[in-house]
């Protein structure tokens, strides 16, 4: 017979963290679903750039950030990783309130792929960089896609032998643990400002922002945009 888990449920993810996750998951969704499409050009710009500016949060807020967000908290060292990952071989995995070894990694990797991919893609449309960086970029997102796919699976995996749903804890920010792991939440002016830089992202993007201008460049972005506001 299993034992049951008495211990209380603690808010691990704070509201920043829970929202860069989602929406980044919806950008970057968005971007890899309208990428083959003519019509749909200004849409894929407009995620990748959300993309991009939710990575910049994300590496902020993994400095400054409430207690399990700060990449401080990783257990990165390798031993700590063989170590869970013997656990989960033995079927009585370690506990962890934050990212376990093996997710610490995962999630590192994730922010690299994306910012890769947005960076190529910002390069291929100012045309600042070789003739094989649309090749690049286009081998970036797949990879990145290929990742994710491991991301969903690992949790979902994790999620059985923890027995608790990793998923929902993404949602509502709970997670079992001890009380002494217990930590503040997120000052609500941090949640108004992420808010604030996605509503920016999609006002920009909807605004009359042509796809010759940003294929011309950086100077040519900011001419259209210059142009736009004198109207």
């Amino acid at each position: 017979m299993t034992p049951i888990d008495l211990r209380p449920n603690i808010l691990v993810w704070d509201v920043p963290t829970r929202l860069f996750h989602w929406l980044l998951a919806a950008s970057f969704a968005g971007a890899f679903a309208t990428a083959e499409s003519e019509q749909w050009q200004r849409l894929h710009v407009l995620f990748g750039y959300t993309a991009g500016g939710l990575i910049a949060f994300r590496l902020l807020w993994g400095l400054v950030g409430t207690r399990y967000a700060r990449f401080s908290s990783f257990p990165l060292r390798p031993r700590a990783v063989l170590r869970y990952l013997r656990s989960l071989r033995s079927g009585s995995p370690e506990r962890h309130a934050g990212h376990n070894p093996a997710g610490s990694w995962a999630i590192l990797a994730m922010l690299a792929l994306v910012a890769a991919t947005v960076l190529s893609g910002w390069g291929v449309i100012a045309k600042a960089g070789p003739q094989w960086l649309q090749h690049a970029h286009e081998a970036l997102a797949d990879i990145t896609v290929a990742w994710v796919a491991v991301h969903v699976t690992a949790v979902i995996l994790s999620s059985l032998l923890h027995r608790e749903n990793l998923v929902r804890s993404m949602l509502t920010g709970f997670k079992r643990g001890s009380p002494r792991q217990l930590r503040a939440e997120a000052a609500g002016w941090v949640v108004a400002a992420l808010l604030a830089g996605a509503v920016a992202a999609l006002w920009t993007g909807w605004n009359p922002l042509r796809l010759e201008g940003l294929q011309a460049g950086s100077a040519g972005v900011a001419a259209e945009l210059g142009r736009d506001a004198d109207d």
